[in-house]
């Protein structure tokens, strides 16, 4: 019985490590989306936009996945929170100074 606890238990473990390899996967995807959303907008290089999404995702207290999220769909829809736009022009402004 404690073998088959066990491997219960380990196969738990599995599936939500799948689960959790899974999303960053779908993060990764979407933040590699976005970098490449700020380097086209800004003409800025792609390490750059990455510093930028960072900065962005720190001085407004939001994930980066999500940060990363509004803005590939501001790309389609034009519109992001003012927050994150503020953050986003800010930082551009500052990457094209630098």
């Amino acid at each position: 019985m404690a073998a088959e606890e066990d491997v219960e238990a380990r196969v738990a473990a599995l599936r939500e490590e799948v689960a959790q390899l899974r999303q960053a996967v779908v993060s990764h995807a979407v933040v590699d989306q976005a970098i490449g959303v700020v380097v086209a907008v800004g003409r800025v290089r792609p390490e750059q936009g990455w510093e930028i999404l960072l900065e962005i995702s720190q001085r407004t207290n939001t994930k980066l996945r999500e940060v990363a999220e509004y803005v590939v769909q501001g790309a389609h829809c034009r519109w992001l929170p003012d927050e994150i736009h503020q953050a986003l022009t800010a930082a551009l402004a500052r990457a094209r100074s630098a």
